[in-house]
This record gives structure tokens, C-alpha cells and sequence, in this order.
């Protein structure tokens, strides 16, 4: 289902928005000597080509009711690595400043913010922005749209899994860069990619 045909049936969610029919399965993770965790079904496609297990989500947009709290791995990994719009998975705006991204106001945070930040939000498209400043709460407390000049695939955000006697138990959500041991201990949900070479872009000159 294409997100029209989700805005045709006057409900407005993102592209990345899991739906309440989209639950994970039910699967069994298990410790493997030399690997970390990994499900004890496990398919070829459950891991990414860094060899990370990925949450197991079925796709099934438009089923139930948008769960707009909870971000659908599969679509937020397919939005980031094509840097497609999170909201209408159109191909994100791009300039000679670089990709368009909408972002929680942190300015505050450090010097400099956002650059060196690992971000789980795909980019968006100028049309868009005025959607998500009207309509998305977890940015009614201030947003910032800017344009990244390098946005490399840094690592992943996930589940992160320790030894628990001869079984593997979830201890929390972490993100973690590509080559870091602890991603054989992760069942990741989010792509990230890290943002430099960032400039703020005024919002009224996008929402006009």
C-alpha cells in the first residue's frame, strides 16, 4: 500500500509510522558462540550486510490505526538508506547545501549541534515540512530544518542484549556505530546516519 492510497482514506501518518497491526512475531533469541545473538529461526534477510540482527516487524501499512509513538524498522531503514521522505517517501529535498532534515530544536545541546549527531530520522522534502510543523506533536516544543552536507550510514539503534546464565536479555536501547563489538548484541530497529557539515535553514522560507 502506497502512502496516497494511506492519505486517501483521510489518515494522515508518515511513511516511517508503524501501524497497531504491525507487532513483532513471535521469536526466540538465542546466544551462538562467536556470533552474539541471533533468532533461533533466523533467515538470511534477518541480518543487514554488517552482519546485524534487525527487529522482525511485518510490513502492513494502513492495518488498524497508526501507532505514532512507534517508528516501523523495515520502512525507517528503506527511508534512510535511500534517503527517501519520512513522511510521504518521496525522494528528500536536496540543494547544493545538502539533504533536507527536520529535527527536534537542540540547538542548545553543544556548538555547532547538529553536526557530529547521529540521527534515526530520515530526511523529509519542503512539502512536508509544513505538514510535520502543523501536525506532528514531537515537534510542537520547536523544530529546526537544516541541510547536511555529509550524512554517512554510521551504525544502529536497537535493543541491546546481555548474557543472562545460557539466555540473552534486552537491558535497553542504545545506538551504536558500525564496528563496534557491541553489535553482535543487538537487535536493531533504526538506521542512523551521522549529520556534518550542517547549516539551519530559516523554517518560514520553507513553510510559506
Amino acid at each position: 500500500m502506497t502512502p496516497n492510497a494511506i492519505a486517501d482514506r483521510r489518515v494522515i501518518a508518515p511513511y516511517v509510522t508503524a501501524w497497531t497491526e504491525e507487532r513483532d512475531p513471535s521469536s526466540t533469541v538465542v546466544m551462538r558462540r562467536g556470533v552474539g545473538i541471533a533468532y533461533e529461526d533466523e533467515r538470511v534477510f534477518d541480518r543487514d550486510e554488517h552482519g546485524v540482527l534487525w527487529s522482525r516487524t511485518p510490513s502492513r501499512p494502513g492495518c488498524g490505526r497508526p501507532d505514532f509513538g512507534r517508528v516501523h524498522p523495515l520502512r525507517q531503514r528503506h527511508a534512510m538508506r535511500l534517503l527517501l521522505c519520512q513522511v510521504c517517501a518521496s525522494p528528500a529535498d536536496r540543494t547544493d547545501e545538502g539533504v533536507l532534515w527536520l529535527l527536534k530544536d537542540h540547538r542548545a545541546d553543544w556548538l555547532g549541534w547538529p553536526n557530529r549527531m547521529g540521527v534515526s530520522e530520515p530526511p523529509v522534502c519542503v512539502p512536508c515540512v509544513r505538514l510535520s510543523v502543523r501536525l506532528c506533536p514531537a515537534l510542537r516544543n520547536g523544530a529546526v530544518a537544516i541541510r547536511a552536507g555529509r550524512y554517512p550510514i554510521a551504525g544502529v539503534n536497537g535493543a541491546l542484549y546481555r548474557r543472562n546464565g545460557l539466555v540473552p536479555v534486552a537491558v535497553g536501547q542504545v545506538m551504536v556505530e558500525y564496528g563496534d563489538p557491541r553489535t553482535r548484541w543487538i537487535r536493531a530497529a533504526h538506521l542512523i546516519r551521522r549529520l556534518s557539515d550542517c547549516v539551519t535553514v530559516p523554517l518560514e522560507s520553507l513553510v510559506d
